[in-house]
């Protein structure tokens, strides 16, 4: 098969991406074609057992103004939430009271700000699917954030490869198609190559704080900024104990040859060892992907490693048309930003409580936080309400997209004294409905069945009341609020 490599470099110049972003998609397409397979067998690995825990940490006395003035947030805002269904960026989704994850996140910046009187700085890292929708919202809710100097990082694009040729993917019907997302993992050659980690060193910044936008619970914890400051690693990355529904997930370990931690996920685990992959017991941790990061280290880093970190590819194989299954099949190549705790000489992780990690991944997990289960407070954080917040399990055929879910959810339930509620079929929750306990509801046919002002104390029970025609498809203030 002939040399496919300057067709992508050419491809790549003529997009203007920067050499970081260039060097960055060259070292994954030398793994898929030298047909790395990144599998990390249980006899390379050690097991992480001691580790620091938030709540033992010491509190964050100190100077916190000048802290906060060495320190930038940044949250990753490069995705669709497509399995929701959303065509725009997640994190302007309606959250609790009329309010987006991004509302939430601008208030949680600007109340620190005001809090202590110091100009944290504020990052989001879009991509080319979700960079006008945000700006638009900002110039819209958040003006003022708008015209500040740090306020978009952009992803980087990586073209697709050719399954049968290794080439370039071509699709003239449409050449958007021909680029995808680089995975989170292009934080480091975006960084780089945009000039921004220059430019916030320059500033004085030397700490960044990195999460997801979808996680309200990645907040910008004054003890972990402290401790981290104090540690002088390059890396933190926060960690949560693995539980029976966690063990599919990956885990972090100590690699056996170097001593440093390293991230094994289930893709990157032979056959052999899935038992020993899904051992809780042994393999305790996972990344929240909460990650702290030393810009002065990173830079440093980078520099000793020719401006690229040498980070695990994730192959991902689909087709060249995501929409339409008979397009030529691809492979886009990816890399996840937590990977890099195997690259730094100091890294470390700290333990933190399961609040830190509370991803909207699906319709059910926006039903709960709609719920009276959380609460936005005067910071603009959202917390629990309740010690243990329910297990919520929906009917994917009629509540997995968000419209659907809304459709059917006009009044969210009362959930504060439940602990599971599980829903099969098209159950349409109207004023005034209220769980406790384990429940079930169960509505038969394909008709949505509207339930109100009932409590559901346990069991099983199927609904048989005459369906109503939605009055809204948006979200709407609880009944009981």
């Amino acid at each position: 098969m002939a040399d496919q490599w300057p067709a992508f470099e050419a491809k790549m110049k003529e997009a203007k991406l920067s050499n970081a972003a260039i060097g960055a998609f060259k070292m994954n397409y030398d793994q898929l074609v030298a047909g790395v397979t990144g599998l990390v067998p249980e006899n390379d690995i050690d097991l992480v057992t001691d580790l620091p825990r938030l709540d033992s940490l010491p509190p964050s006395n100190g100077d916190v103004q000048s802290l906060l003035s060495a320190t930038a947030v940044l949250k990753l805002n490069g995705g669709l939430g497509t399995s929701m269904g959303l065509e725009k960026a997640k994190s302007l989704l309606e959250v609790k009271d009329g309010k987006t994850f991004l509302d939430l996140i601008a208030e949680q910046v600007k109340h620190m700000r005001k809090e202590y009187n110091s100009n944290v700085k504020f990052i989001l890292m879009n991509s080319f699917s979700t960079s006008d929708d945000t700006k638009a919202f900002l110039k819209q809710r958040h003006s003022d954030l708008l015209q500040e100097p740090y306020i978009e990082l952009m992803q980087n694009m990586s073209p697709k490869v050719d399954v049968a040729t290794l080439a370039p993917a071509s699709w003239p019907a449409d050449p958007s198609l021909e680029w995808c997302p680089p995975g989170h993992g292009d934080i480091y050659p975006s960084l780089l190559g945009s000039g921004m980690l220059d430019k916030l060193i320059n500033d004085g910044i030397k700490y960044l704080f990195v999460s997801n936008s979808d996680n309200l619970g990645a907040t910008l914890d004054l003890q972990l900024l402290h401790y981290f400051a104090s540690s002088g690693k390059a890396f933190a990355m926060e960690v949560c104990e693995r539980t029976a529904a966690d063990k599919k997930g990956g885990h972090l370990a100590i690699r056996r040859k170097d001593g440093k931690f390293t991230l094994r996920e289930s893709a990157m685990c032979p056959d052999a060892d899935k038992s020993a992959f899904e051992d809780i017991s042994k393999h305790k941790y996972f990344n929240t992907n909460n990650l702290w990061v030393n810009l002065p280290q990173l830079k440093e880093t980078l520099a000793a490693a020719g401006g690229v970190l040498a980070l695990p590819l994730i192959k991902n194989k689909k087709t060249v048309n995501p929409r339409d299954s008979s397009t030529p099949p691809v492979f886009q190549l990816e890399t996840a930003m937590g990977s890099a705790i195997e690259c730094f000489e100091s890294a470390g992780a700290v333990v933190v409580p399961r609040t830190r990690f509370a991803p909207v991944k699906t319709t059910g997990d926006l039903f709960v936080l709609r719920s009276d289960v959380y609460t936005i407070t005067p910071a603009a954080t959202v917390e629990a309400t309740v010690p243990a917040v329910p297990l919520v399990k929906l009917d994917d055929k009629y509540f997995k997209l968000v419209d659907q879910m809304e459709r059917l959810t006009p009044r969210p339930p009362s959930l504060v004294a439940a602990r599971s509620l599980t829903v099969k079929g098209p159950v349409r929750f109207g004023n005034g409905i209220v769980i406790k306990g384990d429940v079930t509801l169960e509505a038969e046919g394909t008709t949505p069945v509207t339930i109100q002002q009932q409590t559901y104390d346990g069991g099983s029970h199927k609904v048989k009341a005459p369906a109503e025609e939605p009055a809204t498809t948006g979200a709407t203030q609880p009944a009981y609020a």
